[in-house]
């Protein structure tokens, strides 16, 4: 998978997931803003919509395609277990920064594989599949940012997903803005104060 690591002088590794349309450029300020000393680790989508990078395909606006979706998680999870042998960051010290469908991505990873992620801060995150069992995600710290108005991902969704996560035994903290789905500078703030916190 196309990416950029950065080694930072900590043991924690940020990994980094655009929204579509997005490169593995976009969240770099981003990651600066919430830890400046962690390693990054920005990975670029390998699906391609009409042009634009994603991390998996999706049938229509809100619509995944569930096959995909297991496939580019299972390669996801892969790929962090390799990058983490050829750049030696501790596996087990990943924090998930994604955003729209990279925060997808991340929810997938959670939904999924039990241990995959130290953390998560997912900004316009929906639910990534429904009616499976989550794995344990037992004290697990996930950080939502979501829009009371954003189009594209319902306020709906955002409750469906910190119940999923909270049942799952994650620590859900959820931060709601009125910016619709754009990624705004108080959000970020908002999870920088929260990642403070916790790690």
């Amino acid at each position: 998978m196309k990416h950029i690591f950065q080694k930072g002088n900590s043991a924690r590794t940020l990994l980094l997931l655009h929204g579509t349309g997005g490169t593995e450029q976009d969240l770099l300020p981003v990651a600066k803003m919430i830890d400046p000393d962690a390693s990054i680790l920005s990975v670029k989508g390998n699906v391609s919509e009409n042009g634009m990078p994603r991390f998996f395909k999706r049938l229509r606006e809100g619509v995944f395609d569930e096959e995909d979706l297991i496939e580019k998680t299972d390669e996801l999870n892969n790929f962090l277990a390799d990058a983490s042998n050829e750049y030696g960051f501790d596996r087990k010290q990943v924090i998930a920064v994604g955003y729209s469908n990279g925060a997808n991505i991340a929810g997938s990873l959670l939904f999924h594989y039990e241990g995959s992620l130290r953390g998560a801060m997912l900004f316009h995150p929906m639910v990534p599949r429904r009616g499976i069992e989550i794995p344990e995600q037992s004290g697990l710290p996930v950080f939502i940012g979501a829009g009371e108005n954003d189009p594209i991902c319902p306020a709906q969704e955002t409750k469906d997903l910190e119940e999923l996560l909270a049942a799952a035994g994650a620590n859900v903290t959820v931060h709601w803005e009125r910016m619709g789905h754009q990624l705004t500078e108080s959000e970020v703030r908002a999870a920088a104060e929260w990642y403070k916190d916790q790690f």
